[in-house]
C-alpha cells in the first residue's frame, strides 16, 4: 500500500472552504465565483484550495454536493414503485428549491467549461443514476420489474423527463407530475 503524500485535510478548514464555495454560488452564481473569493471568505490561502482541488469547478461542485447530500436520501419502503416515487420526488423538491436551482447554473456553466461538465457528470449525475439504478435492481430482485430491464434506460425513462422540464420546458415539477411520470413508465417496466 502506497503512503499518502502531504498532510491530511483539516476537517474544519475543508468545511469552511466548502461552505464558502456554496454560499458564494448561491449569492452570485457559478460564473462570479472565483478561487480568490472562496479563499477570502473561508479565510484560507488559494494554495490550500489548489492543494485539495484541481480547479474552481471541482471545489464548487464539492461545496454543492456537501450542502445537498442530506437532502437526497435513498428510500427503501419494500416497493420499487414507492421507492422511485420518493427518490424522484425528493430530487424534484431539491431541484426546485432555492438551493437546488443552483444545479441549473452549474449545468449551464458546464456547457462552456469542460471541467465543470465533467464534475457535474461524475459527482452529481452519476451518483444519482446509481441510486436510481439500485432501486430498480431491488425491484427486479423482488419480481416487481421485468427481469430483462435495461436499468440505464429505465433511469433515463424516469429521470430524463425531470431534467427536460427543469432545463427546457419550464413545465411544472411537483410530486403529482412525478407520480404520473413513474406510473406511465411502470406500464412498460413492471413485471406482469
Amino acid at each position: 500500500m502506497e503512503a499518502k503524500r502531504g498532510r491530511p485535510r483539516n476537517v474544519e478548514t475543508q468545511k469552511a472552504i466548502l461552505t464558502a464555495s456554496y454560499d458564494l454560488l448561491l449569492e452570485s452564481g457559478f460564473e462570479a465565483v472565483t478561487v480568490e473569493k472562496i479563499a477570502e471568505q473561508a479565510k484560507v490561502s488559494k494554495a490550500t484550495i489548489y492543494k485539495w482541488w484541481p480547479n474552481k469547478a471541482a471545489v464548487v461542485m464539492d461545496g454543492f454536493l456537501f450542502a445537498a447530500a442530506a437532502r437526497l436520501p435513498v428510500p427503501d419502503t419494500g416497493a420499487a414503485y414507492e421507492d422511485i416515487v420518493i427518490h424522484a420526488s425528493n430530487l424534484v423538491r431539491f431541484l426546485t428549491s432555492p438551493e437546488g436551482r443552483v444545479i441549473k447554473d452549474l449545468i449551464g456553466g458546464g456547457q462552456f467549461d469542460a471541467g465543470l461538465a465533467e464534475a457535474i457528470r461524475t459527482r452529481y449525475i452519476e451518483p444519482r443514476r446509481l441510486e436510481a439504478g439500485s432501486l430498480m435492481e431491488r425491484g427486479i430482485e423482488r419480481g416487481e420489474l421485468i427481469k430483462n430491464l435495461d436499468i440505464a434506460l429505465g433511469v433515463d425513462l424516469i429521470y430524463g423527463p425531470i431534467f427536460y422540464r427543469l432545463l427546457m420546458t419550464g413545465g411544472t415539477l411537483d410530486e403529482s407530475y412525478v407520480r404520473q411520470l413513474v406510473s406511465n413508465a411502470f406500464e412498460g417496466i413492471r413485471s406482469n
